[in-house]
């Protein structure tokens, strides 16, 4: 299908549970250190929910934080897409939920699964439901609940996995030959479906059996070698094939922002593409692998310490379960309404002090 109508990127957002869970505190839980989790990973820690705390939850609060970057007015919002692989229910979906608590009324929503590449196949679905002149604004979000579904005395998997939520705001360009979405690129392999799995999953659910007296609980299980391995490669391969589709070079990319899943992967992605440590967009350290919302929580973070300045041209590069990969151009140009606003008020205030 040929697009006919440009998509625009106006918004991002994130949200984290309050607590967090350090290195030092999983010395007390698995046979680990926080020197060994540090430099295997990168992570020093990671925030995971408490009683009380949702994926929906989340989700909403990162929906609200990306509408309050772009000041826009959620009846606005014509569909709400969610990325996840934890969702709190089968149904209703997590979309809907985050519909009714933003007033996007005239929305619709639904929810989509492809892990932790989830964010990068939203933004992908969500150009095409503009460029089609279908809807005009797009809220994508991507939500993991991890916690809940690992197993704490495994220090292979517990280490890894934090909680959180991230989200973007996409809207039909108003100019002719505008466009943010430079170019989308979506794989998968399903026949390495069991090299990163959770055999159930939800978080009023799983389980087996009739009563909840005979339920059983299914962590996630992952063969980090074979993951690695895969990541490695998927990670250049998404990049290279969206840069030819963009009919640009990598050189162009001012930015990667990659899935954030463990930092050698990311280090050896980048070199083999050529990336300089200044171009690679990372907070692992802080969260951990947050799974489908690592990337607009990367990207909202780069945007609030000032690493990326608008204009940029930036790579979203997602991997994971399923196999899933893929990878986004995008050309980010939007800055934090909420700044904005708040600097005009400054300059009002100066200027009024001084008449």
């Amino acid at each position: 299908m040929n697009l006919q109508v440009g998509a625009k990127l106006i918004g991002v957002g994130k949200a984290v549970p309050r607590s967090v869970v350090t290195n030092a505190d999983l010395e007390g839980l698995v046979d680990t250190s926080d020197e060994w989790i540090t430099t295997r990973t990168g992570i020093r820690q990671r925030h995971v929910v408490s009683e009380g705390e949702t994926a929906t939850g989340l989700a909403i609060e990162a929906a609200k934080d990306a509408i309050g970057f772009a000041a826009l007015d959620p009846a606005k919002i014509d569909l709400i897409i969610v990325a996840t692989s934890t969702p709190d229910n089968l149904y209703p979906s997590t979309a809907c939920m985050v519909q009714a608590a933003i007033g996007a009324k005239q929305a619709a929503a639904f929810d989509m699964e492809a892990a932790c590449t989830g964010i990068i196949y939203a933004l992908a679905v969500g150009q095409q439901f503009i460029g089609s002149g279908t809807f005009k604004t797009v809220l994508m979000i991507g939500v993991d609940v991890h916690s809940r579904f690992l197993n704490w005395e495994d220090r292979n998997t517990c280490i890894l996995f934090g909680d959180g939520a991230g989200a973007f705001i996409m809207q039909a360009s108003q100019k002719e030959n505008e466009n943010d979405m430079l170019a989308t690129y979506l794989r998968a392999d399903g026949s390495g479906g069991h090299l990163l799995c959770i055999p159930n999953s939800g978080v009023h659910y799983p389980h087996v059996g009739t009563t909840p007296e005979k339920a059983t609980h299914r962590f996630l299980q992952m063969n980090g070698r074979a993951v690695y391995e895969f990541a490695i490669n998927a990670v250049p391969d998404a990049v290279k094939t969206a840069c030819a589709r963009a009919g640009i070079e990598v050189k162009d990319i001012d930015f990667l922002v990659p899935h954030q899943a463990n930092q050698r992967i990311i280090k050896a992605a980048a070199e083999r593409l050529g990336f300089s440590p200044k171009q690679i967009v990372s907070n692992l350290d802080q969260y951990g692998n947050t799974s489908a919302a690592s990337i607009p929580l990367a990207m909202a973070d780069a945007l609030m310490r000032k690493q990326i300045i608008p204009p940029a041209v930036c790579v979203l590069v997602g991997f994971g379960g399923g196999l899933t990969w893929g990878s986004a151009i995008i050309r980010w140009t939007a800055f934090d309404q909420r700044q904005i606003t708040q600097e005009n008020q400054n300059k009002e205030k100066t200027i009024g002090s001084t008449i």
